[in-house]
């Protein structure tokens, strides 16, 4: 049964290597050097911080993917949208672990005060997370085209987002200074 929770310091490995992963063989991340282990530590670090959910989905013990929301940029006035990233270990893909990990993210993200969820997604052949995405209600707002280079190509980001609670209707509480 896979469960989803919370990460924790000893989930760092593998989610370096999830990650790792990604950057090597994937266009959903337009990083091309896989970061080190501390670095994946201090970005969990910052996100958690900022009192944000960093969470894994587990099965049998194992860690097949993870998922966090990060301030879409890093300036105080946008600390009520941020950005989800998803990433699976490729055996996990297509077994809807990205729709559980995303659906407990925006359930965790909006607890946490957000009110929009954001996703760049890397790539606009990618699929399967404008999919999960679109599935988790995510609305297309534009793409980017070839605004990254990977692979020996242009790559395009596609842009999505969520509204959270009561999103823009309201102002958030308490109120910025």
């Amino acid at each position: 049964m896979t469960s989803i929770r919370p990460s924790r310091d000893p989930d760092l490995p593998r989610i370096a290597a999830i990650y790792a992963h990604h950057v090597l063989h994937g266009t959903g991340t337009f990083e091309t050097e896989p970061p080190s282990q501390a670095d994946m530590a201090a970005r969990r670090a910052d996100v958690l911080a900022k009192g944000l959910p960093y969470l894994v989905a587990e099965e049998g013990g194992k860690v097949l993917g993870f998922a966090y929301c990060q301030w879409f940029k890093p300036r105080p006035a946008y600390r009520f949208s941020a950005e989800d990233s998803i990433y699976l270990h490729p055996e996990a893909a297509g077994k809807g672990l990205g729709k559980l990990l995303l659906a407990e993210l925006a359930r965790q993200a909006e607890a946490a005060g957000i009110r929009k969820l954001i996703a760049v997604i890397g790539d606009s052949a990618n699929t399967g997370s404008v999919g999960v995405h679109r599935a988790a209600g995510f609305t297309q707002v534009g793409t980017f085209k070839s605004c990254g280079w990977k692979f020996g190509k242009w790559l395009d980001i596609v842009l999505m987002e969520k509204v959270l609670g009561e999103g823009d209707t309201t102002p958030p509480e308490p109120q910025p200074a």
